[in-house]
């Protein structure tokens, strides 16, 4: 295992034990809900939203404790998108990271209430992390940044324009605007967030958002790729079900090979916006990398 590699492993543990901690606070609540809570958000997962802002922090020389409650509120904000989106309204799935769906484990009404809880606590810990709240002015701004990309202008449009397009042919650009705002959105925030508690001045921040932006939709890509070319067993979620279900995909526009071509194109980009960063990029390289070659 190299220096990357080892890297991303300790920030994977580092999070896990932090996340963790951090929901033990929702113990208070009704037991069924917070059990509902922990079960989605401790259930493993790739951690790409945590594991940008932590590399993203690298580059602008600050410590991982600084964007922990970043961290952990991106994720929550994650966690609560996908028990929603495999709920029987939206895309109806049995299977999430390997496990029953939240719905499928529990009951529908607990997970709709499990998914709207933790967004809420993430916006608590935004409003209430000590790191957070030394720097009042930067606080806001992280707050109002990553509210934006999970909002009507962020995921939660995209959600919606990815409901409407059941059944329909996008063109391509359309398909990217959707796919912008579902899925690279929050991914964006998790790479420029850091830049704002650590005022890094627009220039920086606006690479690493477009960073940011050129992961996501590559990620996106890749997910649509592996939803042909995978197995449930091994992606963790039911796979070949968005051509039953009439959804547009990158592949049913543009075919496999120019898929994994533009993925490619667009990892090439997010690495050229890092170029010459001032400070150590190697693991937003790594990143912007597996995000096109993981297998689930």
């Amino acid at each position: 295992m190299n220096d990357v590699s080892c890297q991303i492993q300790s920030w994977q543990d580092h999070f896990d034990r932090n996340l963790a901690s951090r929901l033990k606070l929702t113990s208070h609540a009704p037991g069924l809900l917070s059990e509902a809570m922990q079960y989605s958000a401790l259930s493993g997962g790739k951690r790409m939203r945590p594991l940008l802002t932590y590399a993203s922090a690298r580059s602008l020389g600050i410590s991982p404790e600084r964007v922990d409650g970043i961290a952990c509120a991106i994720e929550l904000i994650h966690a609560y998108s996908l028990i929603h989106d495999d709920l029987p309204a939206m895309d109806d799935d049995d299977i999430r990271r390997g496990n029953p769906t939240c719905h499928k484990a529990f009951d529908e009404a607990t997970a709709i209430l499990a998914g709207d809880a933790l967004q809420a606590f993430a916006f608590e810990i935004l409003s209430s992390d000590p790191e957070l709240s030394n720097h009042p002015e930067s606080q806001v701004k992280i707050i109002r940044h990553v509210s934006h990309a999970c909002g009507a202008k962020g995921m939660a449009g995209g959600q919606v324009l990815d409901l409407s397009a059941v059944g329909k042919q996008l063109t391509l650009e359309a398909l990217c605007t959707m796919h912008r705002l579902k899925t690279g959105a929050l991914i964006a925030a998790s790479a420029t967030a850091p830049s704002l508690l650590g005022q890094a001045g627009d220039g920086l921040t606006g690479r690493l958002n477009r960073y940011g932006e050129c992961v996501g939709l590559s990620f996106q890509i890749h997910d649509d790729i592996l939803d042909v070319t995978g197995n449930t067993e091994t992606v963790g979620k039911s796979t070949q079900k968005d051509a039953a279900a009439l959804k547009p995909t990158f592949p049913s526009i543009l075919g496999l090979e120019e898929s994994r071509s533009y993925a490619m194109r667009l990892r090439d980009e997010a690495l050229g916006e890092i170029r010459h960063f001032p400070g150590n990029t190697d693991c937003l390289e790594w990143l912007a990398g597996y995000a096109v070659s993981r297998d689930s």
